[in-house]
């Protein structure tokens, strides 16, 4: 596989050509999925979740997202890197320069930060200092408690203007890519249809440019109440390396996510 650099994810958004992402934590999972031909993984502060046992994202520190960043870039050096920041790691701009350059020194080639209008100015601090900045709009787990548990958002008609007033808000102010995670597909095909810069999606419906799944739901890894849009590709493929083939597969034909697996 040839590196991923963003010119060629701006690319696929222009040629209409879906690509899918998936979360990763460690090097052997890494390299499993680089040499399936995964284009970007994104070392989640989900970690907090799946890795460390806890019951959301909250406790994730940088120094976390930096090792794990590290662990993932051996393992996939070619693939196109996303490192979260974390809960309260970038609520002000000397302290989110400070915790970016640590996950960029990592390995990552672009930051993640979930909010709206209140990101605006970081957005532009960070992008006048050529830094990719990856938005997330929609649920946002870092808010949790303030959204009341973890749930669609965007069904309501101010809400809905709200996300799509976010979204060209955060564009206009530098990011170069969009995560949406759990608000309805025509309102997420609005967002990807006018907007310049890639959208990815996460139970979002299939309108995205893009598609991303944490690992463990991919794999059919958790056990329990799981999300509506996480689908056990692992299920009838007989290996790993098969599940993940398929993952990229469906994406990229339109397949997945179908109105089974979208709000």
């Amino acid at each position: 596989m040839e590196s991923i650099t963003i010119e060629k994810i701006q690319n696929w958004k222009r040629n209409k050509k879906k690509f899918s992402a998936i979360t990763a934590y460690d090097f052997s999972f890494a390299k499993l999925f680089e040499n399936a031909g995964v284009p970007i993984i994104l070392i989640g502060d989900s970690l907090g979740m799946t890795i460390q046992g806890h019951t959301s994202t909250l406790s994730v520190k940088i120094k976390d997202m930096e090792y794990h960043t590290k662990l993932v870039r051996k393992g996939a050096p070619k693939t196109f890197l996303l490192s979260d920041l974390p809960f309260m790691s970038y609520y002000e701009i000397k302290q989110t320069l400070k915790n970016t350059a640590k996950v960029i020194q990592a390995g990552a080639n672009m930051i993640k930060i979930e909010g709206g209008k209140w990101l605006i100015e970081t957005v532009k601090e960070l992008s006048n200092r050529s830094i990719l900045v990856c938005g997330h709009i929609g649920l946002t787990p870092q808010s949790v408690h303030y959204l009341s548990g973890y749930k669609i958002q965007g069904n309501e008609k101010n809400d809905e203007k709200r996300i799509i007033e976010e979204a060209f808000l955060l564009e206009e102010a530098g990011i170069k890519m969009l995560v949406v995670e759990c608000i309805p597909a025509l309102l997420a095909k609005k967002i990807s249809k006018n907007l310049s810069i890639p959208v990815i999606g996460i139970g979002s419906g299939k309108y995205t440019d893009g598609q991303i799944l944490v690992m463990q739901d991919l794999l059919g890894m958790n056990e329990g109440k799981k999300p509506k849009f996480a689908k056990n590709f692992l299920h009838k493929n007989g290996s790993i390396q098969d599940a993940i083939k398929k993952y990229i597969s469906e994406v990229k034909k339109g397949i997945f996510p179908n109105e089974k697996y979208s709000f």
